[in-house]
């Protein structure tokens, strides 16, 4: 987590990252549109995840709950920077387990 969010203060996110976390890496740099992009085509149940984020980063809790039901995860109401957290910390746990 921690190397995750250090590379914020680059350009671009690293090379290899898998779309949700590319697109939560674009989210904390404030580029919703960028993130959004990258997740709104996806299938998985983790882009459904970070899709339900970004439209409560929006302020859509509609849209926002559709995809929390895609994703198969309860509507979040934590502040936004702990669900980014409890998302980013799912997904690079999720990564690193083989």
């Amino acid at each position: 987590m921690a190397d995750f969010k250090a590379s914020l203060s680059d350009a671009r996110p690293a090379a290899g990252l898998k779309p949700p976390l590319a697109a939560l890496w674009w989210a904390a740099k404030g580029d919703w549109d960028a993130a959004h992009k990258i997740v709104q085509d996806e299938s998985d149940a983790n882009s459904a995840w970070v899709h339900a984020y970004l439209h409560r980063v929006e302020g859509d809790l509609e849209n926002a709950g559709y995809w929390y039901r895609k994703a198969r995860r309860p509507a979040s109401s934590e502040p936004l920077p702990a669900e980014w957290d409890a998302i980013a910390a799912d997904l690079i746990h999720q990564a690193q387990t083989p």
